[in-house]
């Protein structure tokens, strides 16, 4: 018990300092690591890794406000629809996908194709981003927002992962996107766990998130979380954006063939 408390301390730590400069609570790279190395069973992963989310959160956060960089519309227009998207997903993860092999499968179709875009999308920016800068119109970003917070909600992810590619895609600079993509991450974090806390009390399973594993990696997280957003003007973005797309299909390619043996 004593080393995984360590363990997903350190975790927590590395990954955030490594995603939270491109709007990352790491929390979709954290995923892997308790399954296979910590040992947390299925679907109780998904809320231990919302409750990563909800302890590391305010680490960048705070960093970003601090800067001036959490200004806009656009966090606020990202937590207002990822947060019933969130819920949705939730309830989805319960009751019609607890099976560990189902999951593993999902895990690693998310994985595999996100961290192939996020590699060719730095390695080609020339079709990869578009010319202009321009926000989602307020239908699009409502669709995007919403089905990402499902997503969210059945990984325990937040959504940043998802939501920062496809709005750095539209050309957004990363200074506007991190600290919105990760206003949303935290915010939907907060609800996906009370709602697993909730659905825990009516699914004889493993639902409930492991608490002490959870508050563990989410206080590595936190410390990581702000390191990585205060070092964020001093990193190159193109070395973090391959880096973290490696890894994302790296784990992806593992999982599958975890999943399909």
């Amino acid at each position: 018990m004593e080393w995984t408390i360590w363990a997903g301390f350190a975790a927590g730590l590395l990954i955030s300092t490594l995603t939270a400069p491109v709007g990352v609570s790491g929390a979709v790279f954290l995923l892997p690591v308790q399954l296979s190395v910590l040992g947390v069973p299925s679907p109780a992963v998904t809320p231990t890794n919302l409750l990563f989310n909800v302890v590391a959160g305010p680490g960048a956060l705070w960093r970003y406000r601090r800067d001036g960089a959490l200004r806009g519309a656009l966090a606020r227009r990202l937590v207002a629809w990822t947060l019933p998207g969130v819920l949705i997903g939730a309830a989805i993860r319960v009751f019609a996908l607890p099976g560990p092999g189902v999951f593993r499968l999902m895990v690693a179709v998310f994985l595999l194709p996100l961290g192939i875009w996020l590699c060719w999308r730095t390695l080609c920016p020339a079709q990869g981003r578009r010319a202009d800068a321009a926000e989602p119109s307020p239908p699009a970003l409502a669709v995007l927002a919403l089905t990402v917070g499902v997503v969210g909600g059945i990984y325990g992810i937040g959504g940043g992962s998802l939501l920062g590619p496809v709005l750095a895609a539209r050309g957004l600079p990363m200074a506007r996107i991190a600290p919105a993509t990760l206003a949303a991450t935290f915010t939907t974090s907060v609800a996906g766990a009370a709602a697993y806390a909730v659905l825990a009390l009516a699914s004889p399973g493993p639902v409930a998130p492991d608490w002490w594993l959870g508050l563990a990696c989410g206080a590595g997280g936190l410390i990581g979380g702000y390191l990585g957003a205060r070092l964020q003007p001093r990193l190159p973005e193109t070395g973090l954006r391959l880096l973290l797309g490696a890894l994302a299909a790296a784990l992806g390619a593992l999982y599958a063939a975890q999943a399909l043996t």
